[in-house]
């Protein structure tokens, strides 16, 4: 007798927490001074939504590739697939149907324009899942295209430009989260030493921990530089984008706090979990529209 495959699970398995991570394709849109215009939003909904879909395709493929090793995590076994509350065939066609969905939407709502980046953001993820996430350096390195795309996405398909101070800020926080994840992970090794993802023993602490702070260093200067640059300025009417600054390091110390605790370093967990860094992360939000979008304040 087949299994009956509950709504809830196939949801899980989509991982819709991690569409917080999409958010990223309204960076241009919002630096464009684009963020309430009713057209360039409509597109970069659609956007949103293309990507989201993608993205759960990918998350699918990856539980598929990963049960056996899931099975053997303490936290992962948890997981849909690798619990047996969604069967295999079941998860295969979940993730052709999401996949299908998201290249139906990108096509009908902006036909070639950023479609090579959508589908670079999928091959980079196939690519991972598949086996690269197993080769040092370069799992890092994947991990923070995904990031990255997603911001560049968002400017091709409303056709919307950036600072390359946002683009460098992206990239030096991108690999900060990316090696605070690996580190947390090399952290929660059992007590023998071993560990369902090989890379790791590729990597120690002491590396993992000093370049994640040269990054987040990186990060916070390239933000500064953005902020108190003279033609950035000029572009808003306001010179007082450099007064976040501050705020931005308050939430980077925030943020360090939690993944020095006994956080695994998934950026989604510890943002979602963390009502006070959520909060501060939205008055960030808030105060840069502020500044960029009502003249004067």
């Amino acid at each position: 007798m087949n299994k009956r495959i509950r709504l809830r699970d196939l949801l899980r398995l989509m991982r819709p927490r991690h569409y917080i991570k999409n958010f990223l394709i309204f960076v241009s849109i919002t630096f464009d001074r684009n963020l309430f215009n009713p057209s360039v939003m409509r597109q970069g909904l659609l956007g949103f939504a293309a990507f989201c879909l993608l993205a759960s395709a990918v998350y699918v493929l990856n539980d598929i590739r990963d049960v056996e090793a899931d099975r053997l995590h303490e936290v992962k076994r948890n997981r849909p697939v690798a619990s047996g509350a969604v069967p295999i065939p079941a998860a295969w066609a979940l993730s052709g149907t999401l996949f299908a969905a998201a290249l139906a939407i990108q096509l009908a709502a902006f036909g070639l324009r950023g479609s090579g980046l959508l589908l670079a953001y999928f091959a980079v993820n196939l690519g991972y899942s598949l086996g690269l996430k197993h080769v040092p350096f370069l799992d890092i390195v994947l991990l923070v295209s995904g990031f990255v795309l997603r911001v560049v996405y968002g400017a091709a398909i409303v056709g919307s430009s950036t600072s390359a101070w946002v683009y460098l800020t992206v990239f030096a926080l991108s690999f900060y989260l990316g090696l605070g994840k690996r580190r947390n992970e090399l952290v929660k090794l059992p007590p023998g030493g071993g560990s369902t993802r090989k890379v790791l023993q590729y990597y120690s602490y002491e590396f993992l921990d000093k370049f994640m702070y040269l990054c987040l260093t990186l990060a916070v200067t390239f933000y500064a530089l953005w902020s108190a640059d003279s033609e950035v300025a000029s572009k808003y009417g306001t010179d007082k984008l450099v007064w976040t600054v501050p705020l931005l390091i308050i939430i980077l110390m925030k943020y360090s706090a939690d993944i020095e605790s006994s956080s695994y370093g998934d950026p989604v967990d510890v943002i979602l979990q963390d009502k006070v860094l959520l909060l501060l992360g939205v008055l960030f939000g808030l105060v840069i529209v502020g500044l960029i979008y009502v003249p004067g304040l």
